[in-house]
């Protein structure tokens, strides 16, 4: 005896599967944006070492960033976000001793003191010689 599925019975499968793959591609991006927001901090604090090494030798921060490359070499290369052109990282020179590193983090509200742009947005994320700014 042969027994087809019912109408109903599809209906219930098909919404299963649906529910399901919405729940792993909401999943798949939060883990993602937040893989992203975790390499732009730790891009942002390995600035802030270079930056750091860069004032031990010469009593100032530099200009900008490409400073830190050349003569002397502080850090290898001035990493870029990963969602890059979109968004970007920001440095600013305050004085000879302060300064602000920005980023902008996916989904986060801004705990910058200042407004500084990171591409398209504002920076929502900043970091100074003492930590974050």
């Amino acid at each position: 005896m042969k027994k087809n599925f019912t109408l109903i019975e599809i209906l219930v499968v098909a919404t299963v599967i649906a529910l399901l793959s919405s729940i792993i591609t909401f999943s798949y991006s939060q883990l993602t944006k937040e893989s992203r927001n975790n390499r732009r901090k730790t891009d942002l604090e390995q600035l802030r070492a270079a930056l750091e090494m860069y004032r031990s030798n010469n009593d100032v921060y530099p200009n900008n960033l490409s400073n830190l490359t050349s003569p002397t070499i502080y850090i290898q290369s001035i990493p870029t976000d990963p969602r890059s052109p979109t968004y970007n990282y920001n440095y600013t020179r305050i004085s000879n001793t302060d300064y602000v590193l920005g980023a902008y983090l996916e989904g986060v509200v801004s705990s910058c003191n200042t407004t500084i742009s990171c591409g398209k947005v504002n920076c929502n994320y900043c970091l100074g010689p003492y930590g974050r700014k």
